[in-house]
């Protein structure tokens, strides 16, 4: 930011920026990860390892 912004416009944009953060990428990103954790697991056992137990 710089010094023409004013802080009512700076407050507006911290609190988007931080509701873009905590509601949209957060989730997004946790989804994302814990997917690709998975896949990585099962494609392990597909291809190297076999199921559980084995």
């Amino acid at each position: 930011m710089n010094q023409a912004t004013s802080p009512e416009q700076q407050k507006k944009y911290e609190r988007n920026t931080f509701i873009f953060l905590a509601v949209f990428l957060a989730p997004i990103l946790s989804v994302i990860i814990v997917a690709g954790f998975g896949f990585a697991i099962w494609f392990s056992q597909l291809a190297f390892l076999g199921p559980p137990g084995t």
